[in-house]
């Protein structure tokens, strides 16, 4: 398990340096006058090229990158070129609500998807029927409809919910979950409807299985076997499906923090990245890259630990 885990981190490193040079030679193939953006079209153009060599974009593009690796190996992305706050401090402020709406998703999703698909492998027939056209039916509802189907209902005409703001956990528990609760059930539609059926089809699956059958001779009660024995063998694939839409998430979180005006990383990527700010962009490319090597990596150990054929892949 050990060396399995080894080299999943080797793995890792290595995608995080070949995104990371690949991101900063596109990003810098558009010739954006940077110094000129910053101080007016106007500026003198000796002041704008002392603006670009003070930002170092005098330098070669490769120089450049080394030079931000350098630094974001001690953790430093550097400054924002157009806010001069610090990339770090910025990130870090706007963590908390995407981590709001990522985790608030998964743990629904986890749930929700887990049940419904169980409910629908054992029991099957019309309820097996039901979670299949809800599974359909959801993964085929274009996400942004469902968000506005949502605000229409819940926060304009039966004002439950605001309709748009965040409120930190600090600040407020129930002012928190009133301003997340839109957001993390628009997304957990689509992720529910993906899981629920992978996790039926698995289920449904091990329960053809002769071990299962032997299990049912031998008088075990149902409950037993489905959770004792079906659904850890079937979680595998539920697992590897869910990674992949916690992944998903980072896309879809844009659009919600777009609509529900919650300053998130998604709202943050959108407003830097039409200005051209490196330093920042490339900070952001860093954190989902490595957010995404992570969850595999989680979900490749569960996976590992459920599975010990998965550990020679």
């Amino acid at each position: 398990m050990l060396a399995f885990v080894v080299r999943r981190i080797a793995a890792g490193i290595f995608l995080v340096l070949v995104i990371s040079l690949l991101s900063y030679t596109l990003l810098s193939i558009p010739h954006i006058d940077v110094g000129r953006q910053l101080l007016g079209q106007s500026a003198a153009q000796d002041l704008v090229d002392a603006k670009n060599a003070a930002l170092g974009l005098d330098r070669p593009a490769l120089v450049q990158y080394l030079d931000w690796l350098a630094g974001a190996v001690r953790g430093d992305f550097g400054t924002s070129w157009f806010t001069s706050e610090n990339v770090v401090r910025a990130i870090a402020n706007r963590l908390p609500v995407t981590l709001s709406l990522m985790l608030g998703v998964t743990l629904v999703t986890a749930v929700s998807a887990v049940l419904l698909g169980i409910w629908a492998g054992v029991r099957r027939g019309a309820v097996d029927r039901f979670v299949q056209v809800f599974a359909v039916v959801g993964y085929a509802l274009p996400g942004f409809l469902v968000t506005l189907v949502i605000v229409l209902v819940f926060a304009v005409r039966l004002r439950w919910f605001p309709a748009i703001g965040y409120v930190g956990l600090g600040r407020s528990f129930t002012g928190w979950l009133s301003t997340v609760t839109l957001p993390v059930l628009s997304l957990s539609i689509g992720s529910i409807a993906g899981v629920a059926q992978q996790v039926r089809g698995s289920v449904i699956d091990v329960m053809r299985q002769d071990y299962v059958r032997t299990l049912r001779a031998r008088g075990l009660p149902p409950r037993r076997i489905v959770f004792l024995h079906v659904v850890r063998n079937a979680s595998a694939p539920a697992l590897a499906v869910l990674g992949m839409q916690f992944v998903g998430l980072l896309g879809g979180a844009v659009l919600v923090e777009q609509i529900f005006g919650l300053p998130g990383i998604g709202s943050m990527t959108v407003s830097y990245t039409t200005r051209g700010d490196i330093p920042v962009i490339m900070a952001l490319v860093m954190f989902t890259v490595i957010g995404v090597i992570l969850i595999n990596l989680v979900v490749d150990i569960l996976i590992g630990w459920l599975n010990p054929k998965a550990r020679i892949a």
